[in-house]
C-alpha cells in the first residue's frame, strides 16, 4: 500500500508514462501553442458568464422551478464547472505538465470526465422527464421536488465516482504497456469502459425520443400542442448538438483504445478533438436562450439592468451641475427598468 501512494505523489511518474506513450512529449510553451491556450481560456471564461446567467434566471424567478427547468439548470450547472475545468486544464497543460504529481494529474483530468459524466446524466433526465409529461406517466407524486433534486444528486454522485475511478486505482502507474496515448495515465480498458457507458447512454436517450416522437404524433391535439412540440425540438436540439461536439472525441478514444503504443499519429493531436468538444457547454446555453423567448428575457434582465443603469450614469455626467439635480426616486427607477418576469412553464412556455 506504502508503494502506491509513494507512485501517486512521485513528481518523476508522470514523466516516465509520456516519454513512454509519445515520440517526444510535445510540453513546449510556444507563441501559438500560448495563443491557443489564451483563445481556449476566452472561450471557457464565455462559458461559464453564459451558464451562470442561465443559472442565475432559474433561480430568482420562481415560475422556472420545475422539473424540466430544474433539469436544464443542472445541465447549465455541468457546463459552468466544464468551463471550470477546461481551464484550470489549460492552465496545468504545456511545460506544467510533466512537473505534475499523479494525483495532480489525476484530478486535472478527471474533472472534465466528472463534468462530462453529469452533461450525460442531465441529458438522460431530461428525456426521462419529456417522456413522462408527454405519456402522462404518474411517476412523481406530492413529493416531486425531493425527488427530481435526489435524482440530481444522484447523478452527480455516479459522475464523482465514474471520474475518480482511476485515482481510486483502476489506473496504469504499474503497468506501461496498458496505459492510454491520449491520457497517459489511465489506463486503456477504463477509457473503454467511460465511453461504452457514454454511448450505451446516449443510445438510450435516442430511442427515447423517438418514441416520444412516435407517441406525440399519435395522440391526440392536447399532446402534440405547439408548445410540446416546440419544446421538444429544443431539447433534441441540446442532444443532437451534444453528439456532434463530442463524438470526435469519443471516436478518438475508442481509437486509442483500439492503437498500440505509438502506432497512431493522429492520437497526439487530440487536443483539438477536445477543443471542439469544449463547444457543446458554450451552445447549450445560446439554445436554451433562442428557443425560450421567457427564459431570453430572464437571462438578458440583469445585462439590460446594467446597461440602463450605465446610461443614467453616463447621462448625469454630461450633464453640467448633475449633482444638484434631484435624484430619481427607486420605484421610478425601478418602473423605467421594469421587464416581464411572469413567463409560463413548458408547455405554456413561448417558444420560438
Amino acid at each position: 500500500m506504502g508503494s502506491v501512494y509513494s507512485e501517486y505523489l512521485s513528481s518523476s511518474k508522470v514523466r516516465e508514462h509520456y516519454n513512454y506513450t509519445k515520440e517526444s512529449p510535445d510540453t513546449k510553451d510556444t507563441p501559438s501553442r500560448q495563443v491557443a491556450s489564451a483563445l481556449i481560456i476566452l472561450l471557457c471564461c464565455a462559458i461559464v458568464v453564459e451558464n451562470l446567467l442561465v443559472l442565475i434566471a432559474v433561480a430568482r424567478n420562481s415560475k422556472f422551478h420545475s422539473a424540466m427547468y430544474l433539469f436544464l439548470g443542472n445541465l447549465a450547472a455541468s457546463d459552468l464547472l466544464a468551463g471550470v475545468a477546461f481551464i484550470a486544464n489549460t492552465l496545468l497543460s504545456g511545460s506544467v505538465t510533466l512537473g505534475l504529481t499523479p494525483v495532480q494529474w489525476f484530478a486535472r483530468e478527471g474533472s472534465a470526465f466528472i463534468t462530462l459524466s453529469a452533461s450525460v446524466f442531465s441529458l438522460l433526465a431530461i428525456a426521462i422527464e419529456r417522456h413522462v409529461a408527454i405519456a402522462k406517466v404518474k411517476l412523481y407524486g406530492s413529493d416531486k421536488s425531493c425527488r427530481m433534486l435526489l435524482l440530481i444528486a444522484a447523478s452527480w454522485l455516479i459522475s464523482l465516482v465514474l471520474g475518480g475511478l482511476p485515482i481510486l486505482g483502476w489506473n496504469c502507474l504499474g503497468d506501461l504497456e496498458a496505459c492510454s496515448t491520449v491520457l497517459p495515465l489511465y489506463a486503456k480498458p477504463y477509457v473503454l469502459c467511460v465511453v461504452t457507458i457514454f454511448s450505451v447512454i446516449l443510445s438510450a436517450i435516442v430511442a427515447l425520443y423517438i418514441r416520444i416522437y412516435c407517441v406525440v404524433r399519435s395522440s391526440q391535439a392536447d399532446v402534440a400542442a405547439p408548445q410540446t412540440l416546440a419544446l421538444l425540438k429544443t431539447v433534441t436540439i441540446v442532444l443532437g448538438v451534444f453528439i456532434f461536439c463530442w463524438l470526435p472525441a469519443f471516436s478518438i478514444l475508442l481509437l486509442d483504445y483500439a492503437c498500440p503504443v505509438r502506432a497512431c499519429p493522429v492520437l497526439y493531436q487530440a487536443h483539438y478533438f477536445f477543443a471542439f468538444a469544449t463547444l457543446n457547454s458554450l451552445l447549450n446555453p445560446v439554445i436554451y436562450t433562442w428557443r425560450s423567448r421567457d427564459l431570453r428575457r430572464e437571462v438578458l434582465r440583469p445585462l439590460q439592468c446594467w446597461r440602463q443603469a450605465a446610461g443614467v450614469q453616463g447621462r448625469r455626467d454630461r450633464t453640467p451641475g448633475h449633482h444638484l439635480l434631484p435624484l430619481r426616486s427607486s420605484s421610478s427607477l425601478e418602473k423605467g427598468m421594469h421587464m416581464p418576469t411572469s413567463p409560463t412553464f413548458l408547455e405554456g412556455n413561448t417558444m420560438v
